[in-house]
């Protein structure tokens, strides 16, 4: 009787365990990532917001240790009464949040009350990024969030926008360049960014190149340009993405690519957004990089539905 009754104390206390040690590492380990995919705009193939952030979360499913969400439509909502509210509650727990969405005086994240609440976020050391369009916002208390949150912005007839195939020859030696090679793809690469003043936090260039004096005079995607400021700073080098770490410890990254949805078939322009996506969650950068199982079949799902350029 008492060696039946040992036994079963015995398995009772191995199942215990073997549940703890089942639940408790994965619990510690999880990180959670929240991707927001701003609402179709543009012609076919552009601005493919909703498919590149569908894209980043199969690229990053092999990461152990995550989880990736994707809100698409510009925010995440719920339905109240019939119609459609912000639903911030999907916010809690998490340790990065990107946006990739059109911006300026549209910007998803600077309406209503949405900006207080990355502030907030932002406060708790979440990671804030933002890429292509999403990194420009109107100047005032817009720009200065931005200074906050990543360092720097796109801001409207000081920064310029022109598609041009700017060549990422030399990369620093950072995390979030882990196992990517130099590389060029023609898109709308912003550059002249509004950056915050010295020392507010720790800013790291990650892409730059040199425009050539044909790209600086235009044209520019919208307006047109040229501009005196942008021709008169001819042979300057221009930043295309950097890392941001913020005094309180918090991280972010603005990205000014990502215009046209094919270029994420590049594996070295693909793995260093995946890069900084958990380099902004805190998570350790694998020593080669995010390796994926992208294909370009991937690249042409999940598109949105938009009518044909004419």
């Amino acid at each position: 009787m008492h060696r039946r009754r040992f036994l079963q104390a015995a398995a009772a206390l191995a199942a215990t365990a073997a549940a703890l040690v089942h639940f408790t590492p994965a619990a510690a380990a999880d990180k959670r990532i929240i991707l927001i995919a701003g609402r179709p705009s543009h012609p076919p193939g552009m601005h493919e917001f909703r498919a590149g952030c569908l894209l980043f979360q199969k690229a990053l499913a092999s990461v152990p240790g995550i989880r990736v969400d994707v809100y698409d439509g510009g925010w995440p909502s719920k339905e109240a009464g019939g119609v459609r509210v912000d639903d911030n509650s999907v916010f809690e727990g998490a340790d990065a949040v990107f946006i990739y969405a059109d911006g300026g005086k549209g910007h998803p994240a600077i309406q209503g009350e949405r900006l207080a609440l990355l502030r907030d976020l932002a406060g708790r050391g979440v990671g804030l990024g933002f890429a292509h369009y999403a990194v420009e916002v109107p100047a005032g208390v817009p720009g200065d969030a931005m200074h906050a949150f990543i360092g720097g912005f796109y801001e409207h007839l000081y920064s310029v926008n022109p598609m041009w195939t700017p060549s990422f020859e030399k990369l620093p030696d950072h995390p979030v360049t882990r196992g990517v090679e130099p590389f060029a793809t023609h898109d709308e690469w912003y550059f002249n960014m509004r950056w915050a003043p010295q020392g507010a936090l720790r800013v790291t260039p990650l892409l730059v190149a040199t425009p050539s004096d044909e790209v600086r005079r235009g044209p520019y995607v919208h307006p047109r340009g040229p501009y005196d400021h942008i021709v008169a700073d001819s042979g300057r080098a221009e930043t295309m993405m950097w890392v941001a770490e913020r005094p309180d410890g918090g991280r972010g990254f603005g990205f000014t690519g990502g215009h046209t949805h094919r270029n994420w078939g590049d594996p070295n322009q693909r793995r260093i957004l995946l890069n900084a996506l958990l380099w902004i969650a805190k998570v350790e950068v694998p020593q080669g990089g995010v390796r994926d199982t992208i294909t370009p079949d991937d690249l042409t799902r999940n598109l949105d539905k938009k009518p044909e350029k004419k």
